[in-house]
């Protein structure tokens, strides 16, 4: 009779799983038969992840203690065996360039940027003692295509993707295999979150952005309908899905038209003429 733990189910971690991207993968990859460890940073997300019957910790990327602690339950629990990773917990910081404070600047870099990197040389160890695993990164379109008043977001997306096509390159021959996944507008609660993160860190009186910020503001705050060619998040979980699955999985996946619009305009473009592209596409918040 064989010895059913000799083969243990494929292993999974997800960060951002209280909604959106991170939560419908979550479930989706459970249910394909993964062993999915569904992280988000609040108590009452957690709780609520635990009730819909999903293995769930909380971790906060903005927190070395949180990171390390996540990782040494999964450790724990599987045996220090860990089949994939999905670097998915993000959020955005609106504004102007000008208007980011250092503080701002850098909380966005320690959720998107820096704790992110952090988990993943945490679980490194782990794919490089079992001789394989899967490493996917959830970027964005602005991770290649810079749009107005998204300075900090663009930042940490960009500088993600430099980091993951460098570590992908140092991976080789490892069996690790790292994707990036680049969505457009997929629908979830990143504008509400957006909204909160405007809101408590910049001050629009005073900018020489004010007009536009009101502009900018009413975007943000509307709850009615939603941007043009946006998708539900199954639209990510299918790349997903291969990017975890397939045996060659891709270096990149793009979501939604604009991601496949602008990458196709960003190589034949000179960059004034991307510049006009990307301007014209967001003129209705600066009018």
């Amino acid at each position: 009779m064989s010895d059913a733990s000799a083969n243990p189910p494929r292993s999974l971690l997800v960060t951002g799983c209280s909604s959106g991207i991170g939560h419908a993968a979550a479930h989706a990859m459970a249910a394909r038969g993964w062993r999915v460890f569904a992280t988000a940073r609040g108590e009452a997300d957690v709780a609520r992840l635990r009730e819909e019957g999903l293995e769930a910790l909380p971790l906060d990327l903005a927190s070395s203690a949180s990171i390390e602690t996540a990782v040494e339950i999964v450790a724990e629990r599987t045996g220090g065996r860990l089949t994939a990773l999905f670097n998915n917990g993000a959020y955005g910081q609106p504004g102007a360039v000008e208007d980011l404070s250092r503080d701002v600047l850098r909380a966005q870099l320690e959720t998107n940027l820096l704790g992110t990197h952090e988990l993943t040389t945490r679980v490194l160890p782990m794919m490089r003692t079992q001789g394989h695993g899967r490493i996917v990164q959830n970027s964005s379109v602005l991770g290649f295509a810079a749009l107005p008043y998204r300075g900090a977001y663009v930042c940490s997306k960009f500088a993600l993707e430099g980091l993951t096509d460098t570590l992908r390159q140092e991976l080789k021959g490892s069996g690790i295999h790292v994707s990036l996944i680049q969505p457009g507008p997929i629908t979830s609660r990143f504008r509400e979150n957006a909204y909160r993160a405007f809101q408590a860190n910049i001050a629009t009186a005073r900018s020489a952005h004010a007009d536009t910020y009101r502009q900018v503001e009413d975007r943000l705050a509307s709850q009615e309908g939603k941007a043009p060619f946006t998708l539900g998040p199954e639209a990510v979980v299918a790349r997903l899905i291969h990017a975890l699955e397939h045996p060659r999985p891709k270096p990149r996946y793009a979501v939604t038209l604009p991601t496949h619009l602008f990458a196709a305009l960003k190589r034949v473009l000179t960059t004034r003429g991307m510049d006009r592209v990307l301007l014209r596409s967001t003129r209705d918040e600066r009018e």
